[in-house]
Protein backbone atom coordinates (compact mmCIF):
# COMPACT_ATOMS: atom_id res chain seq x y z
CA UNK A 1 0.00 0.00 0.00
CA UNK A 2 1.38 3.37 -0.82
CA UNK A 3 0.62 3.11 2.47
CA UNK A 4 -0.19 6.28 2.24
CA UNK A 5 1.50 7.25 4.24
CA UNK A 6 1.00 10.83 5.54
CA UNK A 7 2.83 16.21 10.23
CA UNK A 8 4.79 15.90 13.25
CA UNK A 9 8.27 17.27 13.90
CA UNK A 10 11.07 15.57 11.98
CA UNK A 11 13.90 14.34 14.17
CA UNK A 12 17.49 15.16 13.27
CA UNK A 13 19.53 12.57 11.38
CA UNK A 14 22.54 10.92 12.97
CA UNK A 15 24.60 10.01 9.95
CA UNK A 16 27.28 8.06 11.76
CA UNK A 17 24.82 5.80 13.51
CA UNK A 18 23.21 4.72 10.26
CA UNK A 19 26.48 4.54 8.34
CA UNK A 20 27.51 1.74 10.69
CA UNK A 21 24.70 -0.38 9.24
CA UNK A 22 25.10 0.45 5.58
CA UNK A 23 23.20 3.73 5.32
CA UNK A 24 24.11 7.33 5.89
CA UNK A 25 24.61 10.38 3.74
CA UNK A 26 22.22 13.08 2.64
CA UNK A 27 19.99 10.54 0.90
CA UNK A 28 19.39 8.57 4.10
CA UNK A 29 15.59 8.28 4.36
CA UNK A 30 15.61 7.32 8.03
CA UNK A 31 17.82 9.85 9.72
CA UNK A 32 19.09 8.45 12.98
CA UNK A 33 19.74 9.51 16.53
CA UNK A 34 18.34 8.09 19.70
CA UNK A 35 15.22 8.61 21.66
CA UNK A 36 12.32 6.87 23.32
CA UNK A 37 12.94 5.60 26.78
CA UNK A 38 10.54 5.18 29.66
CA UNK A 39 8.70 2.06 30.67
CA UNK A 40 6.03 1.94 27.98
CA UNK A 41 6.25 0.53 24.47
CA UNK A 42 5.21 3.35 22.16
CA UNK A 43 3.03 2.18 19.27
CA UNK A 44 2.58 4.49 16.30
CA UNK A 45 0.06 4.77 13.52
CA UNK A 46 -0.19 6.78 10.32
CA UNK A 47 -2.95 9.25 9.54
CA UNK A 48 -5.48 6.92 7.94
CA UNK A 49 -8.05 4.75 9.75
CA UNK A 50 -6.65 1.31 8.96
CA UNK A 51 -3.22 2.17 10.34
CA UNK A 52 -4.77 3.37 13.58
CA UNK A 53 -6.91 0.24 13.77
CA UNK A 54 -3.93 -2.10 13.37
CA UNK A 55 -1.98 -0.02 15.86
CA UNK A 56 -4.86 -0.42 18.32
CA UNK A 57 -4.89 -4.18 17.74
CA UNK A 58 -1.17 -4.30 18.47
CA UNK A 59 -1.64 -2.16 21.57
CA UNK A 60 -4.42 -4.28 23.06
CA UNK A 61 -2.58 -7.52 22.24
CA UNK A 62 0.47 -6.26 24.11
CA UNK A 63 -1.59 -5.00 27.05
CA UNK A 64 -3.18 -8.45 27.32
CA UNK A 65 0.36 -9.79 27.87
CA UNK A 66 1.06 -7.27 30.62
CA UNK A 67 3.03 -4.85 28.47
CA UNK A 68 2.59 -1.15 29.28
CA UNK A 69 1.68 0.69 26.07
CA UNK A 70 1.57 4.29 24.90
CA UNK A 71 -0.35 5.09 21.70
CA UNK A 72 0.86 7.68 19.19
CA UNK A 73 -1.50 7.49 16.24
CA UNK A 74 -2.37 9.89 13.41
CA UNK A 75 1.22 10.67 12.41
CA UNK A 76 1.83 12.00 8.91
CA UNK A 77 3.74 10.46 6.05
CA UNK A 78 6.27 7.66 6.15
CA UNK A 79 8.90 10.33 5.59
CA UNK A 80 7.93 11.70 9.02
CA UNK A 81 7.19 8.68 11.15
CA UNK A 82 10.14 6.55 10.05
CA UNK A 83 12.54 9.02 11.62
CA UNK A 84 10.69 8.58 14.91
CA UNK A 85 10.90 4.80 14.65
CA UNK A 86 14.60 5.06 13.84
CA UNK A 87 15.23 7.33 16.82
CA UNK A 88 13.43 5.02 19.22
CA UNK A 89 10.72 7.57 19.99
CA UNK A 90 8.31 4.99 18.54
CA UNK A 91 9.09 1.32 19.05
CA UNK A 92 6.32 -0.45 17.11
CA UNK A 93 4.64 0.62 13.89
CA UNK A 94 2.14 -1.20 11.65
CA UNK A 95 3.75 -1.23 8.22
CA UNK A 96 3.19 -2.60 4.73
CA UNK A 97 6.24 -4.52 3.54
CA UNK A 98 6.30 -3.46 -0.11
CA UNK A 99 5.76 0.23 0.55
CA UNK A 100 8.42 0.20 3.26
CA UNK A 101 10.95 -1.43 0.93
CA UNK A 102 10.21 1.10 -1.80
CA UNK A 103 10.79 3.88 0.73
CA UNK A 104 14.16 2.44 1.73
CA UNK A 105 15.30 1.57 -1.79
CA UNK A 106 13.22 2.84 -4.67
CA UNK A 107 15.22 0.70 -7.11
CA UNK A 108 14.69 -2.66 -5.42
CA UNK A 109 12.74 -4.88 -7.81
CA UNK A 110 11.35 -7.38 -5.25
CA UNK A 111 7.60 -7.91 -5.58
CA UNK A 112 6.73 -11.19 -3.81
CA UNK A 113 6.18 -11.23 -0.06
CA UNK A 114 9.18 -13.46 0.65
CA UNK A 115 11.54 -11.45 -1.56
CA UNK A 116 10.34 -8.17 -0.09
CA UNK A 117 10.76 -9.39 3.48
CA UNK A 118 14.26 -10.70 2.78
CA UNK A 119 15.28 -7.39 1.24
CA UNK A 120 13.85 -5.44 4.16
CA UNK A 121 15.82 -7.44 6.70
CA UNK A 122 19.00 -6.58 4.82
CA UNK A 123 18.26 -2.91 4.28
CA UNK A 124 16.78 -1.83 7.59
CA UNK A 125 19.23 -0.36 10.11
CA UNK A 126 20.64 -2.86 12.60
CA UNK A 127 18.33 -1.78 15.43
CA UNK A 128 15.16 -2.08 13.34
CA UNK A 129 13.52 -5.22 12.02
CA UNK A 130 10.21 -6.57 10.81
CA UNK A 131 8.43 -9.41 12.55
CA UNK A 132 6.26 -12.02 10.84
CA UNK A 133 4.10 -10.62 8.03
CA UNK A 134 0.36 -11.17 8.11
CA UNK A 135 -1.59 -12.76 5.30
CA UNK A 136 -3.55 -9.50 5.33
CA UNK A 137 -2.55 -7.31 2.45
CA UNK A 138 -3.65 -3.79 1.59
CA UNK A 139 -2.36 -2.61 -1.76
CA UNK A 140 -2.38 0.75 -3.39
CA UNK A 141 -4.75 0.68 -6.32
CA UNK A 142 -5.81 3.01 -9.08
CA UNK A 143 -9.58 3.30 -8.81
CA UNK A 144 -11.97 4.67 -11.42
CA UNK A 145 -15.73 5.05 -11.56
CA UNK A 146 -17.79 2.50 -13.46
CA UNK A 147 -18.61 5.22 -16.00
CA UNK A 148 -14.93 6.01 -16.63
CA UNK A 149 -14.10 2.32 -16.92
CA UNK A 150 -16.86 1.84 -19.50
CA UNK A 151 -16.00 4.99 -21.47
CA UNK A 152 -12.32 4.14 -21.88
CA UNK A 153 -12.62 0.32 -21.71
CA UNK A 154 -10.46 0.09 -18.61
CA UNK A 155 -9.74 -3.11 -16.72
CA UNK A 156 -6.01 -2.89 -16.09
CA UNK A 157 -3.50 -0.12 -15.48
CA UNK A 158 -2.03 -0.99 -18.85
CA UNK A 159 -5.32 0.02 -20.49
CA UNK A 160 -4.67 3.60 -19.37
CA UNK A 161 -1.74 4.11 -21.74
CA UNK A 162 -3.66 5.55 -24.74
CA UNK A 163 -5.90 7.77 -22.59
CA UNK A 164 -3.82 8.81 -19.55
CA UNK A 165 -3.08 12.21 -21.11
CA UNK A 166 -6.79 13.01 -20.92
CA UNK A 167 -7.19 12.04 -17.27
CA UNK A 168 -6.37 13.65 -13.91
CA UNK A 169 -4.88 11.40 -11.25
CA UNK A 170 -5.47 12.15 -7.57
CA UNK A 171 -3.59 10.94 -4.53
CA UNK A 172 -1.61 12.01 -1.46
CA UNK A 173 1.24 14.46 -2.21
CA UNK A 174 3.95 11.83 -1.73
CA UNK A 175 2.30 9.54 -4.32
CA UNK A 176 3.62 11.88 -7.00
CA UNK A 177 7.28 11.13 -6.18
CA UNK A 178 7.19 7.45 -5.23
CA UNK A 179 8.10 4.41 -7.28
CA UNK A 180 4.91 2.84 -6.01
CA UNK A 181 3.14 5.87 -7.43
CA UNK A 182 3.50 8.25 -10.36
CA UNK A 183 7.22 7.51 -10.86
CA UNK A 184 6.62 3.79 -11.25
CA UNK A 185 3.50 4.25 -13.34
CA UNK A 186 5.50 6.33 -15.79
CA UNK A 187 8.62 4.13 -15.89
CA UNK A 188 6.84 0.76 -15.94
CA UNK A 189 3.65 1.50 -17.86
CA UNK A 190 4.69 4.62 -19.75
CA UNK A 191 1.82 6.68 -18.31
CA UNK A 192 1.81 10.46 -18.40
CA UNK A 193 -1.35 11.95 -16.93
CA UNK A 194 -3.02 15.23 -17.79
CA UNK A 195 -2.41 16.42 -14.26
CA UNK A 196 -1.86 15.24 -10.69
CA UNK A 197 -4.08 16.57 -7.92
CA UNK A 198 -2.85 16.36 -4.32
CA UNK A 199 -5.56 14.94 -2.09
CA UNK A 200 -5.67 13.05 1.21
CA UNK A 201 -4.28 9.59 1.86
CA UNK A 202 -6.87 7.41 0.16
CA UNK A 203 -9.54 8.97 2.35
CA UNK A 204 -12.88 10.77 2.02
CA UNK A 205 -11.43 13.67 0.03
CA UNK A 206 -10.06 11.27 -2.58
CA UNK A 207 -13.34 9.38 -2.71
CA UNK A 208 -15.36 12.60 -3.08
CA UNK A 209 -13.10 13.92 -5.83
CA UNK A 210 -13.44 10.68 -7.75
CA UNK A 211 -17.24 10.58 -7.34
CA UNK A 212 -17.57 14.21 -8.43
CA UNK A 213 -15.29 13.84 -11.45
CA UNK A 214 -12.68 16.30 -10.18
CA UNK A 215 -10.21 13.48 -10.77
CA UNK A 216 -10.82 10.53 -13.07
CA UNK A 217 -8.41 8.20 -11.26
CA UNK A 218 -7.74 8.05 -7.53
CA UNK A 219 -5.19 6.24 -5.43
CA UNK A 220 -7.26 4.17 -2.99
CA UNK A 221 -6.39 1.16 -0.87
CA UNK A 222 -7.65 -2.28 -1.82
CA UNK A 223 -9.30 -2.82 1.59
CA UNK A 224 -11.21 0.49 1.41
CA UNK A 225 -14.96 -0.18 1.79
CA UNK A 226 -15.63 2.92 -0.35
CA UNK A 227 -14.58 1.00 -3.48
CA UNK A 228 -17.46 -1.46 -3.28
CA UNK A 229 -19.89 1.01 -1.75
CA UNK A 230 -19.49 3.46 -4.65
CA UNK A 231 -19.18 0.92 -7.43
CA UNK A 232 -15.60 1.92 -8.23
CA UNK A 233 -13.29 -0.38 -10.17
CA UNK A 234 -9.75 -1.02 -8.99
CA UNK A 235 -7.61 -1.53 -12.08
CA UNK A 236 -5.49 -4.65 -12.00
CA UNK A 237 -1.71 -4.24 -11.99
CA UNK A 238 -0.19 -6.89 -14.31
CA UNK A 239 3.33 -5.44 -14.10
CA UNK A 240 3.35 -5.21 -10.29
CA UNK A 241 4.09 -1.54 -9.75
CA UNK A 242 2.20 -2.15 -6.51
CA UNK A 243 3.85 -5.36 -5.32
CA UNK A 244 3.38 -7.25 -2.05
CA UNK A 245 1.84 -5.09 0.65
CA UNK A 246 1.49 -7.42 3.62
CA UNK A 247 0.77 -5.91 7.01
CA UNK A 248 3.86 -6.36 9.16
CA UNK A 249 5.02 -5.06 12.55
CA UNK A 250 8.09 -2.84 12.24
CA UNK A 251 9.93 -2.68 15.55
CA UNK A 252 12.92 -1.12 17.19
CA UNK A 253 14.27 -4.43 18.44
CA UNK A 254 16.47 -2.85 21.10
CA UNK A 255 13.29 -1.73 22.87
CA UNK A 256 10.76 -4.52 22.18
CA UNK A 257 11.40 -7.72 24.12
CA UNK A 258 10.66 -11.30 23.09
CA UNK A 259 7.38 -11.37 25.03
CA UNK A 260 6.09 -8.38 23.08
CA UNK A 261 7.43 -9.75 19.81
CA UNK A 262 5.58 -13.02 20.35
CA UNK A 263 2.31 -11.15 20.99
CA UNK A 264 2.73 -9.17 17.77
CA UNK A 265 3.54 -12.31 15.79
CA UNK A 266 0.38 -13.92 17.15
CA UNK A 267 -1.63 -11.04 15.68
CA UNK A 268 0.05 -11.48 12.30
CA UNK A 269 -0.77 -15.19 12.33
CA UNK A 270 -4.50 -14.39 12.52
CA UNK A 271 -4.88 -11.21 10.48
CA UNK A 272 -6.34 -11.78 7.00
CA UNK A 273 -7.27 -9.46 4.15
CA UNK A 274 -10.96 -10.36 4.53
CA UNK A 275 -10.80 -9.72 8.26
CA UNK A 276 -9.17 -6.35 7.69
CA UNK A 277 -11.79 -5.39 5.11
CA UNK A 278 -14.59 -6.41 7.48
CA UNK A 279 -13.16 -4.24 10.27
CA UNK A 280 -12.66 -1.30 7.92
CA UNK A 281 -16.26 -1.65 6.74
CA UNK A 282 -17.54 -1.70 10.31
CA UNK A 283 -15.69 1.51 11.09
CA UNK A 284 -16.77 3.21 7.88
CA UNK A 285 -20.42 2.15 7.74
CA UNK A 286 -21.30 1.90 11.43
CA UNK A 287 -18.89 4.57 12.67
CA UNK A 288 -17.61 1.97 15.12
CA UNK A 289 -14.84 3.00 17.48
CA UNK A 290 -11.49 1.47 16.42
CA UNK A 291 -10.74 0.34 19.99
CA UNK A 292 -14.04 -1.54 20.12
CA UNK A 293 -13.48 -3.11 16.70
CA UNK A 294 -9.96 -4.13 17.69
CA UNK A 295 -11.11 -5.69 20.95
CA UNK A 296 -13.81 -7.73 19.22
CA UNK A 297 -11.37 -9.01 16.60
CA UNK A 298 -8.81 -9.97 19.24
CA UNK A 299 -11.47 -11.72 21.32
CA UNK A 300 -12.90 -13.58 18.31
CA UNK A 301 -9.42 -14.79 17.44
CA UNK A 302 -8.53 -15.92 20.94
CA UNK A 303 -5.82 -13.34 21.45
CA UNK A 304 -7.29 -11.67 24.55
Amino acid sequence: MSRIIRGAAVLAAAVLALAACGGGGDDDPLGGGSGGGGGAVVIGGADFPESGLIGEIYAQALEAKGVKVQRKFGIGSREVYMKQVRSGAIQVFPEYNGALLSFLDKNDAATTSDAVDAALKQKLPADLTILNPAQAEDKDTLAVTAATAAKYKLKTIEDLKPVAGQLVLGGPPEFKTRKQGVVGLQSVYGLTFKDFKSLDTAGPISVANLKDGKVQIANLFSTDPAIKKNGFLSLTDPKNVFGAQNVVPLINKTKVDTNAQAALNAVSAKLTTDGLLAMNTEMADKKADPATVAKKWLTDNGLI
